[in-house]
């Protein structure tokens, strides 16, 4: 029996993610823009025949979310004595910059279709689920700011305080998620090797907190990537 076709490759580029809120009104998880950061993958190709084949991959992934400027934030104890019993607000507001980076093991396991063969040339899509795990989690914040009671900066707190601090926050949030992820891409063979370029993302749909204080997000990245892929077994 001829053992079936296998490619192995890793591959390389630029990760740009975001986190999204849906219909949330909290002012804490929403108005987040895409940051950039690097993902990696290694890969094995099972060819089940010429065009249609399984590929297992382990992802390391930058995720995550910016903020710039106004935004509001949970009353930390230092302000929260400052008001008195009961009275203590829901969120203060200022203008600094806050950059939520998380970094994810991501394994999927997709199907991949090869619909274009034309000499040397593949074309190709591949879309499937995932699990991932979460390595790294911190937020990391800049600036120097008045504090406000409110989000038009009209009632003023507390004036000139910084906000340069990175915090640990992976124990605030979920170890694992679940999602899709998938790619379509443009390759060229000579020999049993491979380059190739692809573009996708993947999705989680799980909420990434554990409580609701910082409100619920799911996370998710559009992903660019370049690679190099050798076919290790031949039928």
């Amino acid at each position: 029996m001829a053992q079936p076709k296998i490619d192995a490759g890793i591959k390389g580029g630029l990760s740009i993610p975001n986190l999204t809120a849906g219909s949330s009104d909290n002012p804490i998880n929403t108005g987040y823009s895409s940051r950039t950061g690097a993902a990696f993958a290694l890969y094995a190709e099972y060819h089940l025949t010429k065009q249609f084949s399984i590929q297992p991959e382990l992802q390391y992934c930058a995720e995550g979310g910016k903020k710039n400027g106004n935004q509001a934030f949970s009353v930390p104890p230092s302000l929260a004595s400052m008001f008195p019993p009961g009275n203590v607000p829901d969120y203060l507001y200022a203008d600094y910059n806050s950059t939520a980076k998380f970094n994810y093991l991501i394994l999927p396991i997709m199907a991949k279709y090869h619909f274009l063969r034309k000499a040397n040339w593949d074309v190709y899509a591949s879309a499937g689920p995932f699990v991932s795990m979460l390595v790294y989690a911190k937020n990391v914040t800049s600036g120097t700011s008045t504090i406000y009671m409110d989000a038009a900066h009209t009632q003023p707190l507390v004036p000139d305080q910084s906000f340069n601090n990175t915090e640990d926050i992976k124990d605030q949030l979920r170890k694992f998620n679940t999602g899709i992820a998938g790619h379509v891409g443009a390759g060229y063979h000579f020999g049993s090797n491979a380059v190739f370029v692809e573009g996708g993302g993947n999705y989680g749909f799980v909420n990434i907190q554990k409580g609701n204080t910082n409100g619920k997000n799911k996370t998710g990245a559009a992903v660019i990537m370049l690679g190099y892929a050798r076919s290790i077994c031949h039928r």
